[in-house]
């Protein structure tokens, strides 16, 4: 009996068109990392348990794929930073800091599969780690380099929001709530699904006083320009030594912004954003596609104070930022926002030879090549309609025919399959014919913004 084929659920394969188009986003995405001095890395799929649950407990050693194979304790990484931890703890000494890395690869994680979210996925992340100290300018680059990560990849209306979590934590501490600290900030989180009134009440049967839900809402409720948001928080300052240390970092972050290159309607200081309460220690970053704010979070990430603690004594200050690849390429191809006129075709000429000698066509299948064009060359023996499907499947832009008519006069017999266009030009003119519509094809981003 042979066995059916199927895909598990929560694995994504992709046919051979979308494979090109989120390659093409790794491409863009790695191009735009080393601009900003990262260096890429890769880390094993698979680590030892102890490893990589190091820190253990919760959401995350339910999810964990662990096996053994032998006497071993196996597990799939779950994300890319407990890796990059372990990495940096064992190469200390042989590293340079601060140590700016890249890296997009496979992760795994065994929660429920639902539509746009998946049990192996990509993820794209990069990180600044210092030695004993961060400098906060390293916290302002990180918005820049989003910036120029989906300009790139050709979105527009996008917005890159930023706060500091020693500005939550010290306003929580002046109104003597840090030890609910955590359960305010996750009330608070549900503002925009649930309304200030259902919160407010959320916030009373926590315990918090009614004045003091009020002065939250309040609080969180600072909107406007950057410096509108800036100058309301000064009102604050002098209350708590945490939060006055937060507000002089966010202040420094959008300081160094212009400079960067990030455009005002790209970026907004937004008080509600907390993420990660056990992990993140100064500015937190969230990205949202403005017209489609049901996607949700396309880009997060922040300060940490001590990366590798679990492995080392060392302290690894860092600052990092993720890109969820899989579930935003999965969106945007369901939102028809994948640029579908860029070219896919695993090659770009098609060569078919109308004669039996194929030596005549590997020639010049040669000269495309040394030229820089890929070339398939068709050798099966099958009716011409049948190799023109086969054209029309793969999407090939050019179709290159070489009989003997062709060979006797030295020239080449080129279609343009979009426009339908036929010439017969010597290699020279076909070569500058094909290059100028590649060129045509690929102006787009792989994004419609």
């Amino acid at each position: 009996m042979k066995v059916q084929p199927r895909t598990l659920s929560g694995f994504m394969e992709l046919l051979p068109r979308q494979q090109v188009l989120i390659e093409s986003i790794m491409q863009t995405l790695r191009d735009t990392y080393s601009l900003y001095g990262f260096t890429p890395l890769d880390t094993p799929i698979i680590e030892a348990s102890e490893v990589l649950l190091a820190k253990g407990g919760g959401e995350t050693e339910k999810q964990i794929y662990q096996f053994t194979k032998g006497d071993s304790d196996l597990s799939l990484r779950f994300d890319l930073t407990v890796p990059l931890a372990k990495y940096v703890a064992l190469h200390y000494g042989e590293l340079a800091f601060p140590f700016r890395r890249y890296q997009i690869g496979k992760v795994y994680r065994g929660e429920r599969a639902q539509r746009g979210r998946f049990r192996e996925f990509y993820q794209a992340d990069i990180d600044m780690i210092g030695d004993g100290k961060l400098d906060v300018s390293n916290e302002a680059e990180m918005p820049a380099i989003i910036y120029q990560v989906f300009n790139r990849l050709g979105l527009r209306r996008f917005q890159v929001r930023v706060n500091n979590r020693k500005i939550l934590n010290g306003f929580y501490e002046m109104l003597g709530l840090s030890e609910q600290a955590g359960d305010v900030m996750r009330t608070v989180d549900k503002l925009e699904k649930i309304g200030a009134d259902k919160v407010k009440g959320l916030l009373m049967e926590l315990g918090v006083s009614e004045e003091k839900a009020g002065e939250i809402l309040r609080f969180i409720g600072i909107t406007g320009s950057n410096e509108q948001v800036l100058e309301a928080l000064e009102a604050y300052r002098g209350r708590n030594e945490l939060f006055d240390l937060g507000l002089d970092e966010l202040k420094t972050v959008v300081k160094y912004l212009g400079g960067f290159g990030v455009p005002e309607e790209n970026f907004a200081v937004d008080l509600t954003i907390a993420r990660g309460l056990d992990y993140y220690t100064g500015t937190v970053y969230e990205t949202f596609m403005l017209d489609h704010p049901e996607i949700g979070s396309i880009c997060s990430g922040g300060r940490y104070d001590n990366l590798a603690e679990y492995y080392t004594d060392k302290v690894l200050p860092g600052v990092g930022i993720s890109i969820g690849l899989t579930r935003l390429f999965f969106v945007l191809n369901e939102q028809g926002m994948l640029n579908q006129e860029r070219n896919t075709a695993p090659a770009d000429v098609l060569l078919l030879p109308m004669v039996e000698d194929l030596s005549p066509a590997v020639e010049l299948a040669t000269r495309f090549r040394n030229a820089g064009v890929r070339v398939q060359l068709y050798g099966e023996q099958k009716k011409f309609k049948a190799k023109m499907n086969y054209a029309d499947k793969i999407g090939v832009p050019f179709v290159v025919f070489l009989g003997e008519d062709e060979i006797r006069d030295g020239v080449v017999a080129c279609k343009d399959m979009k426009s339908g266009e036929q010439t017969k030009l010597g290699f020279e003119e076909t070569l500058a014919r094909v290059r100028d519509g590649l060129a045509k094809m690929d102006e787009g981003a792989v994004i419609l913004g």
